[in-house]
């Protein structure tokens, strides 16, 4: 079976993580959002431009009260030098994954490890708050359309983790997996894992994606390990004020 690309992926993360707003503005769709999520948040280049066009949607984005940040994709080493230039900085290189959610969804974690849950329950904004992902992440989710979800992930009878899962076109997305500090490198994460793909594939999903940082070294090699594979990558460029 033939992965999605990161082209496609590209589309997955507009599609299950959407802005609050989007402006078309010359060659830019510039994302408003005031969540300080980068994937909301930042331009990206869908026509032809020079380095003239710039200006424009960084004004757009301090019109909004955003730092001007732009999403480097694959293939685009134009924008990403010119933005060097003007004395843009990089910011959170990402990697992507996916897998046939077959090779994932392959054994159920243990009982009462994981619960589908919409909306999200208090406990799991609580162990988001603790891992630094705010109330403008979960507004987020809430904007997503359906098929979506949470897991609430449990360890030792209590509460220890959370994720959010959602769907565009035939790719279930993972976002925002977060385990508590005191319930870490049990096994949780792979378990959530799993059962985001038993989700997705209940939902008729091809695949399971997600993103996540290069610098997260525990994230990468737990999905390597799950044995999704490496599809693509890209990284925002930020202008320091």
């Amino acid at each position: 079976m033939t992965l999605p690309s990161a082209k496609k992926l590209y589309a997955v993360i507009d599609g299950t993580w959407p802005a609050a707003a989007k402006q078309a503005l010359g060659p830019w769709t510039v994302r408003m959002d005031d969540s300080g999520s980068s994937r909301v948040s930042a331009a990206t280049a869908e026509a032809p431009f020079t380095d003239a066009d710039i200006p424009e949607a960084e004004a757009s984005m301090r019109e909004a009260g955003q730092s001007p940040l732009f999403m480097i994709r694959e293939g685009e080493e134009t924008l990403d030098a010119l933005l060097a230039a003007r004395g843009y900085q990089i910011k959170d290189p990402v990697n992507m994954y996916a897998a046939p959610i077959g090779q994932i969804a392959t054994s159920r974690p243990p009982p009462v490890t994981t619960f589908e849950v919409w909306p999200p329950l208090a406990i799991q904004t609580e162990v988001w708050a603790a891992g630094g992902i705010n109330k403008g992440r979960i507004d987020v989710m809430d904007r997503a359309r359906h098929p979506k979800t949470t897991l609430l992930g449990r360890l030792n009878d209590q509460p220890a983790g959370t994720v959010y899962v959602g769907m565009a076109a035939d790719c279930a997305m993972i976002h925002a997996l977060e385990v508590a500090k005191e319930h870490r490198r049990q096994g949780l994460a792979a378990h959530m894992t799993r059962a985001a793909a038993f989700w997705a594939q209940a939902q008729g999903a091809a695949y399971l994606t997600l993103v996540t940082t290069r610098a997260n070294d525990a994230a990468n090699a737990l999905y390597t390990s799950l044995g999704m594979t490496l599809v693509g990558q890209y990284h925002y460029r930020i202008l320091p004020e």
